[in-house]
Parts: structure tokens; C-alpha cells; sequence
């Protein structure tokens, strides 16, 4: 059985959508494999961010996007928040958007 992908909100999904096409490309390959053998695939693909917390990192010539997901009862997987890395370390401001995202998915 597969593994369903959703967006934490229509603001989620419209942000992955504008994301740059090679970057996209990539995380929607990503997310297909995930679909199908289930969130946690593993470097460089995916990684796990702690408390239940992963990111999928999405590469492209065009730059690094990162989008923040976890996983929960039913085979489920919920985006929670997507950006475009701008440096080296993911913004704190985003971390802590996601693990709130995180908290309230899985209340």
C-alpha cells in the first residue's frame, strides 16, 4: 500500500509550485519515491531532523530547496513547510515554524 503526500496548507503547496522547475523537479521525484517506500528513504534524499521531524533535500542547477514533512497514523506524510536555502544552515526562524507545524499535525 502506499503512503499518501499532503501540504500542512494551500500555502505550502503554492510555495513548492513556484519553486525554481530543476529544484521541483527533483523534490517531486523525491516525494515519489517516498510515496512508494515510505518517508524516511535516507541520504542524500531525505534526512532526519529529530522528533519526528525529516526534510526532503531537493537539488537543482538552479539552487537547494528544503521542505520539512513527518509522517503520521494511516501511512500518511505532511509536507509542513518548504523553502529555498539561501545558506550553508537552515534558518532557525524555519526550523521552528516546521516543529510547531509538527506539533500541531500530530496533537
Amino acid at each position: 500500500m502506499a503512503w499518501q503526500i499532503s501540504y500542512y496548507n494551500a500555502k505550502v503547496a503554492a510555495h513548492i509550485e513556484g519553486w525554481p522547475s530543476g529544484v521541483r523537479a527533483n523534490f517531486l521525484r523525491i516525494v515519489e519515491v517516498m510515496a512508494e517506500l515510505g518517508p524516511d528513504i535516507g541520504m542524500p534524499h531525505t534526512r532526519a531532523m529529530g522528533a519526528g521531524l525529516f526534510e526532503v533535500r531537493a537539488k537543482g542547477r538552479e539552487g537547494i530547496g528544503r521542505a520539512f514533512y513527518c509522517s503520521i497514523v494511516g501511512r500518511r506524510i505532511v509536507i509542513l513547510h518548504a523553502i529555498i536555502k539561501k545558506t550553508e544552515k537552515t534558518p532557525s526562524h524555519d526550523l521552528d515554524v516546521a516543529r510547531a507545524r509538527l506539533k500541531e499535525v500530530k496533537a
